[in-house]
Order: structure tokens, then sequence, then C-alpha cells
């Protein structure tokens, strides 16, 4: 008769793999504190795309837009609001019209109260189908 022997138990317990899980929380824990850090440093609107031109008023300044060519219209990123002894300084602005449709904004005719006769420019924001602002700006000299 012979005897069965059972195998030796095996003295070392499978290996857990946690390095994925804690490489994963390192990588979440950089993002949040990125995301703090930028709210920060930036603010919360402007981490996330707020309107630089929206607080601008008669007798501000505003860098480079993209200019148009005769009547048409040209869509820029938004307007920035800069110092006007600042070298990037580009446009006066001469007025401010708020509660403005996009077909009121368009036309034009809210910056006549503002500009004389010549050149001048308008940047608008408004959200489709409400209401928004009109900036109606001349060359700075």
């Amino acid at each position: 008769m012979s005897e069965q022997v059972a195998p030796p138990a095996s003295s070392a317990e499978p290996e857990k793999k946690s390095g994925g899980r804690k490489k994963l929380l390192g990588i979440v824990g950089v993002i949040v504190a990125f995301a703090v850090v930028a709210g920060l440093k930036f603010g919360l609107a402007g981490f996330f795309g707020s309107d630089e031109a929206a607080e601008a008023k008669a007798g501000d300044c505003i860098a480079e837009l993209s200019e148009t060519i005769g009547d048409e219209e040209t869509e820029v990123d938004g307007a920035k609001v800069v110092s006007c002894t600042d070298s990037a300084a580009v446009y006066n602005v001469a007025g401010r019209v708020d509660g403005q449709t996009e077909e009121q904004a368009k036309s034009g005719e809210a910056c006549e109260q503002y500009v004389q006769e010549g050149e001048y420019f308008i940047f608008y924001n408004i959200k489709p189908g409400g209401t928004g602002y009109l900036l109606c700006l001349t060359k700075k000299v």
C-alpha cells in the first residue's frame, strides 16, 4: 500500500499588486493640486475661460484683435483689457453698450454716439438668442 503525501504548502502568498492603484492615486493627486494652484493664481473664472473684457468700460484699452476687412465680421477668441501705457494696447474703448442683441450689435448703430466720423471697430460678446455687451473701439494713437 502506498501512502500519498500532500505537496508541501507554499509559504509565499500570492503578491498583491497595488502599485497601479497607488500610481493612479498619485496622478489624480497631482491633477487636483494643479487645479487648486491654478484656481488660486488665476481665479476660478479665469481658469475655466472667462471673458476678460466683460468689465471693460470707456477709457480702457484693449490688446490687438483680428482686424476686419470691409463689412466682413471676424470671430476672435476674446478681447483682453490692458493698461493704456502697455505696448500691447492697440484700441481705446470709446464706449460700452449693454443689453444688445446680436442683430443690434452687428449694425453698429449704438456706437455712433461714442465715435466721430472715421474708422471704428466693434467687439461684442452675446450668447445666441440672448443679450450681451458691445464695445465701441478706436485705434489707439
